[in-house]
């Protein structure tokens, strides 16, 4: 197949998985070695367009972020909502600057172990959804600064191999007390400077590599794909986290690792 059908397929991925508890890494792992993708291109793609997804949650929630934004020099509550998410990026951005080499050559090169932390986050998952202590905070803009730390703390865990970065921070929210639908939308929130963190490092350490000869085309299809796809993804959790929690991602996360395993055996 063409590069640009690749491209195609996953940037859909990218777009369809970054933004609900099933780690994109591990489901973008999992196609890569599906289609052969052996070129380390395709691994640095897989982050720079991530970019794409990032579009997304700025665009469905423009209005309360620029809101947010303009209103920063007069409004408590904005400074506030800006103060939560830094707090809980830094864990993140000290880790990730320390650990990033590590992580990228070593933890996720193996699909057996890719499938099964899917199937353990998916048992987690199911458990925390039953389980987790009655909110207390239901506005994914209102959190203190302590409860928005420890959510950034729990994102650290999704350096783990298979370990979704938005279902970390969802069950680290529901952890602290934060309303299953808060808790996505703060991961949301938390996406934009993680991912953007993420892609500038990947950028800069892959320059030479992106200026390749039809590489920025590849790039381009992959972003627009995976905004396309998060756009959808995005609106379509929370619907299905407002009527069913999280469950049915859990399940999701089992059924895929399990069937990743059983391929990965007949292999």
């Amino acid at each position: 197949m063409p590069d640009w059908v690749y491209a195609v397929v996953l940037g859909i991925i990218e777009g369809l998985t970054e933004f609900i508890p099933v780690s994109s890494t591990g489901m973008m792992l999992l196609a890569k070695q599906a289609m052969g993708l052996t070129d380390p291109f395709w691994n640095t793609f897989a982050v720079m367009i991530q970019l794409g997804a990032i579009l997304a949650v700025v665009v469905l929630y423009f209005q309360k972020l620029w809101g947010a934004v303009v209103t920063l020099p007069t409004s408590p509550d904005s400074r506030r909502f800006a103060l939560s998410v830094i707090a809980a990026f830094l864990p993140s951005v000290v880790l990730g600057l320390l650990l990033h080499d590590f992580i990228k050559a070593v933890l996720f090169d193996s699909p057996a172990v890719q499938c099964v932390s899917l199937i353990l986050g998916g048992v987690i998952l199911l458990f925390i959804d039953r389980k987790a202590p009655a909110p207390v905070h239901d506005d994914a803009m209102r959190l203190p600064l302590k409860t928005a730390f420890f959510i950034g703390c729990y994102q650290v865990l999704s350096m783990m191999p298979g370990v979704s970065r938005s279902g970390s921070t969802i069950v680290g929210g529901m952890l602290m007390k934060v309303e299953k639908r808060a808790a996505a939308e703060f991961t949301f929130f938390l996406a934009i400077p993680t991912m953007a963190g993420a892609f500038v490092l990947d950028a800069w350490e892959s320059r030479d590599q992106l200026a390749a000869a039809g590489r920025a085309e590849l790039l381009g299809i992959g972003f627009v794909t995976a905004f396309l796809a998060a756009m959808v993804v995005i609106k379509a959790m929370l619907a299905i986290v407002t009527r069913r929690g999280f469950a049915p991602f859990g399940w999701f996360r089992i059924a895929i690792g399990g069937l990743g395993l059983a391929v990965l055996a007949l292999t």
